[in-house]
């Protein structure tokens, strides 16, 4: 019964540019309408999709997106930590390379790496190592772009807390695990369910579609999108664009194991309302990357992170 549902607020707000004094008031806008408060001294990890120096400008999270976060973090007394682990390579050149650490910079804040590896049991057995970093903050704001995937179809605030496993074990992870039906999926969520009190913004200013995490183009959907669930906030997406639970792989292995937020009549609209947004015309793929990655794909990965080590 309706009556039954669980129920998370999730705001939607027209935001049309990346100018920086308007998303200041639209962060500071979804945040407030979703009930997100920040208590003084509270080490916040926020985690923006630093995912790779190819094609920054749209892979990553935009920088004024992040940056408007923590100067509404700061004013609440909060203590922003910016970090993430790109597979391959430090986030601090990542953030060099889309312009994060720039838009940072007259905050005092720069970018950090989710290091520090300690095990994570996993629920199909095994373990992965997840950054003490992240497991230390007393919450996390996932801060991501909306982006159709290869092997995910769309991405958002969920799958960017699977940034917190430390560096190559990501795609080690796609190794051993990837020819398994939904072992990735399941390690998705169990990284969140380890992680602290974690909430959602996802910047779909200007979203990637025709491709992803890395190679797409630009879609202008003029949207800020905001949840203290990130589940509840990806399913509101995923059901904008047109999608149901059959077509995005970590949104249906969220409905098998019936968490809440992931009902698509989870969602209590506090602003706009998804049918306000005009999402024709964005593609996603067809037919989905295989999750496991080759062994020359990782190589050639580790030895690009070992030449941005050597500078």
């Amino acid at each position: 019964m309706l009556a039954d549902i669980q129920h998370f607020p999730v705001a939607l707000l027209r935001q049309a540019s990346y100018d920086r004094s308007a998303l200041r008031d639209a962060v500071e806008r979804v945040l407030t309408a979703c009930g997100l408060d920040f208590a003084r001294g509270e080490q916040v990890l926020v985690k923006p999709n630093l995912v790779s120096r190819n094609n920054a400008a749209l892979s990553c999270t935009h920088p004024e997106v992040v940056r408007a976060v923590c100067a509404h973090l700061l004013d609440c007394g909060a203590r922003p930590l910016v970090a993430d682990s790109p597979a391959f390579g430090s986030a601090a050149r990542v953030a060099a390379a889309c312009g994060l650490d720039k838009a940072l910079r007259d905050l005092g804040l720069r970018v950090f790496t989710l290091d520090r590896p300690t095990p994570l049991k996993l629920s199909d057995g095994g373990s992965i190592g997840l950054s003490r970093r992240a497991l230390e903050a007393d919450s996390i704001l996932s801060v991501a772009r909306l982006k159709a995937h290869g092997q995910f179809r769309v991405t958002a605030s969920t799958k960017n807390l699977f940034g917190a496993v430390c560096g190559c074990r990501k795609a080690l992870a796609h190794m051993r695990l990837g020819d398994a039906p939904g072992r990735m999926e399941r390690l998705v969520l169990d990284v969140r369910r380890a992680l602290p009190r974690a909430s959602g913004l996802v910047d779909g200013v200007v979203a990637m579609h025709r491709g992803g995490p890395v190679k797409g183009e630009a879609f202008a959907l003029g949207l800020i999108g905001c949840s203290p669930d990130t589940l509840a906030l990806d399913a509101a997406l995923y059901g904008l664009l047109g999608l149901t639970p059959a077509q995005v792989p970590l949104w249906a292995e969220a409905r098998i194991q019936r968490l809440p937020g992931a009902d698509p009549r989870a969602a209590r609209f506090v602003l706009a309302e998804p049918r306000d947004f005009d999402a024709t015309g964005f593609e996603v793929q067809g037919t989905l990357d295989p999750m496991r990655f080759e062994p020359l794909r990782f190589m050639r990965g580790r030895l690009k992170s070992l030449l941005d080590t050597l500078g």
